[in-house]
């Protein structure tokens, strides 16, 4: 009997542990399949994580773009109110350089309305010195125009004997045709300069070669003023000595007498006031 239970005892347990077994199986499968899902939400959730912190990086790079943005072009409206100013601005002083530049050249024009009248006035001069002092030799006459003054050069020779400044008689007759051509041109003053060469004077009762140069623009002068008339509130006399001479190698050519002939200073502001009045000028 006792074996009878024992073996039944037996079979009991050896049914028992089949079960268990099989349910251990069951359970240890189970696991295993609730592992490799944890694993594979632990990777998507990782993977999750990364894209999160990419997309806000990129959000942020966004918001820093967007700022800047904001800033740029609120910077742009500031700058173009500021270029509407100095465009503004800029127009009003264009107009005002335009309006100078008018001006300057309105000023400019009648400069050279003025300057022509002189030159016409000097030419014509010119031509009625050379008209009545062209049969003379070009050694012993010249006569030229430099920067709107006229100059009469008659050589040493022609007018005094060596170390004189007495007028020869030949020479008197060149002076009374430049009389009558200054006579005849009352809006000019002129000035008398006597030039020496270098060679130290010596003889008489002068003094040296500035006594010399002075004594015979003198005697020029009075010969004008005494003999044909001319107003001697026209003329000066002056001596240059031997300072300014013409030629280095050539001192015969130093040895002259240069009457300068100009016009009057207001003469020449008043034709710059004649030309200002000119419609053609001023419209």
């Amino acid at each position: 009997m006792k074996r009878i239970i024992l073996g039944c005892l037996g079979v009991a347990l050896l049914l028992s542990s089949c079960v268990s077994q099989k349910k251990f199986a069951d359970l240890e499968a189970k696991h295993k399949e609730a592992q490799d899902l944890l694993n594979s939400a632990t990777v998507k959730l990782n993977d999750c994580l990364e894209e999160k912190a990419t997309a806000a990086s990129k959000m942020k790079t966004l918001e820093d773009q967007n700022a800047f943005l904001k800033a740029n072009n609120q910077e742009l409206i500031n700058n173009m109110g500021n270029l509407t100013t100095l465009t503004t601005k800029g127009a009003e002083n264009l107009e005002k350089s335009l309006e100078s530049l008018k001006e300057k050249d309105l000023t400019i024009r009648k400069l050279q309305d003025a300057i022509t009248r002189r030159d016409s006035v000097n030419l014509s001069l010119v031509q009625s010195l050379k008209g009545v002092l062209g049969n003379l030799d070009d050694e012993d006459i010249e006569i030229s125009v430099e920067k709107g003054v006229v100059f009469v050069s008659i050589s040493d020779k022609l007018l005094f004997s060596s170390g004189s400044y007495n007028v020869t008689r030949r020479a008197k007759e060149v002076l009374g045709k430049v009389a009558m051509v200054v006579n005849n041109k009352p809006d000019f003053e002129f000035m008398v300069e006597g030039h020496t060469d270098d060679v130290p004077y010596r003889s008489g009762v002068l003094l040296d070669n500035w006594d010399l140069s002075v004594k015979r623009a003198t005697a020029v002068v009075r010969i004008l003023q005494n003999d044909y008339n001319v107003d001697p509130k026209r003329m000066t006399a002056a001596g240059r000595a031997e300072f300014i001479p013409v030629s280095q190698t050539e001192k015969s050519k130093n040895r002259r007498t240069r009457i300068v002939v100009l016009p009057k200073i207001d003469q020449f502001y008043s034709m710059i006031e004649e030309g200002m009045k000119d419609p053609a000028i001023n419209n």
